[in-house]
């Protein structure tokens, strides 16, 4: 190509000023606040009340923590819903493995945590006759009962 026919080229071309093509569409600018009105009006719809006086929350995610400081907290126990709402802050934290050992010893401390049983108490023998006899096929409820009062006496 020619390099004088190159440079006429490149005068041509221009961004803006007089003689310009316009825009064939303007270009919308959608404001947040459309979105947090929809927003709070479906949280309104699944019926979630705000929780007063949280300080701080924490999500932990991987080796991430997202935490928010002040953060308008609303939930819906019934929608199985929680909204937390305000600004994150992305923390890497020092200590991850010192707060694993630390949820793994309280789930060890809590009576029934983490063991499906529901109850951390070992059944003995005397609370052991209390519970309901298991039944050999043809006996009733109510024979098993009467077997189970005359031996206790």
């Amino acid at each position: 190509m020619n390099k004088e026919r190159l440079m006429k080229m490149a005068g041509a071309v221009r961004t803006g000023g007089k003689g310009s093509m316009r825009r064939k569409k303007k270009a919308v600018h959608k404001t947040t606040t459309t979105d947090d009105k929809r927003l709070q009006s479906t949280l309104k719809r699944i019926g979630v009340n705000a929780i007063p006086a949280i300080e701080e929350v924490n999500i932990f995610k991987d080796d991430v923590v997202i935490q928010f400081i002040n953060p308008k907290v609303q939930a819906s126990i019934a929608a199985n819903t929680w909204v937390v709402s305000g600004s994150p802050q992305t923390k890497r934290p020092d200590n991850l493995d010192n707060l694993r050992k630390l949820a793994e010893q309280f789930q060890k401390q809590a009576p029934g945590a983490g063991d499906g049983t529901g109850t951390g108490a070992v059944v003995t023998q005397e609370e052991d006759d209390e519970e309901v006899p298991d039944l050999v096929p043809g006996e009733t409820f109510e024979a098993a009962a009467e077997e189970g009062q005359a031996t206790a006496k």
